[in-house]
């Protein structure tokens, strides 16, 4: 890897992540007390930002904002993680939030996400910042945004001979055309059942639906198995990598966007594939024992220690 190409660029979106703490969700037309509210940066794209900057790598965010109260979050943000903003301004729309519901009792979360002006990032919106995926090690992207503006992206990267990790997240149908221009496609069970229209609920129904993602043309299926770990699934390897054990688990939300992160950052560090994923566990192990999204995001520090401890 060459001193240049030491980066990461990131197409996706940012959010105002609303967070409400409660024992249950309410039924239909029922209102319950909470037992905690938080306000944060959110947005799998921003929240991976966050995650791939305090694990060490050198991070340019592509998206959206609208010129408002959440914009301002947003851009406060990245200039506090050292992050490089590539974001057009769009004044009339507004930048986009989220309802996240959390279990107080297990952590797990429920999510509602409305992308705002993040809905209208376009093609020509990352062609306008083609330089930055170019010049980056690593480039990832999502699908908070439209499919057709990441497919542009990773059409870029692939082209410069750019590192591709497509994570589909959340899960929606798109052109198997996309996958022949990922090197890495990082769904989740849900996402990976989506796409491969398999079910996914052990190890070996994650491996059938890894085959089906690489018959599509990914180059490895790196599936994520929540408190099992992440399945790495090439032609020639399958390899469950254990996740951390860690305690307590508060809050799961987040999770996979520090796991893309910090994998992300560790390919951009230049460890092969099987360290990247563990790596990437590790940042999403020490996530999920702290609140929030984006501000439970480790430090490169505090990751090092949890890959040095013995387990």
């Amino acid at each position: 890897m060459t001193d240049e190409k030491r980066g990461i660029a990131i197409l996706g979106v940012f959010v105002a992540d609303l967070a409400f703490r409660a024992d249950r969700m309410p039924a239909m037309g029922e209102t319950i007390f909470g037992t905690g509210f938080k306000m944060g940066p959110g947005g799998k794209g921003s929240n991976q930002s966050v995650a791939a900057a305090r694990a060490g790598a050198a991070v340019t965010f592509i998206s959206r904002l609208g010129a408002d109260d959440f914009g301002a979050v947003a851009r406060a943000t990245w200039e506090n993680e050292g992050i490089t903003a590539r974001v057009v301004e769009t004044p009339d729309q507004p930048t986009g939030a989220a309802f996240i519901y959390v279990n107080d009792k297990t952590g797990e979360n429920a999510i509602i996400v409305s992308p705002g002006v993040a809905e209208s990032i376009s093609p020509a919106d990352v062609d306008a910042a083609a330089d930055a995926i170019r010049g980056a090690a690593v480039f990832v992207t999502q699908l908070e945004q439209p499919a057709e503006t990441a497919h542009r992206g990773l059409e870029i990267a692939r082209e410069a001979g750019v590192i591709t990790v497509f994570n589909p997240a959340p899960a929606a149908p798109v052109d198997d055309a996309i996958y022949a221009l990922c090197d890495y496609v990082t769904p989740n069970e849900t996402e990976a059942a989506f796409l491969t229209n398999l079910p996914v609920t052990n190890i070996e129904q994650a491996r059938k639906a890894g085959d089906a993602f690489l018959d599509k043309g990914v180059g490895t299926a790196l599936i994520t198995l929540g408190e099992a770990g992440a399945l790495l699934h090439t032609p020639v390897e399958s390899t469950l990598i254990p996740a951390f054990a860690v305690d307590p688990v508060v809050e799961t939300a987040g999770a996979g966007d520090a796991f893309n992160g910090g994998f992300a950052a560790a390919l951009a560090m230049g460890m092969p594939p099987a360290e990247a994923a563990r790596f990437g566990c590790a940042v999403a192990g020490l996530s999920v024992t702290r609140h929030g999204t984006a501000p439970s995001m480790p430090t490169l520090a505090e990751i090092e220690a949890l890959l040095a401890a013995p387990h």
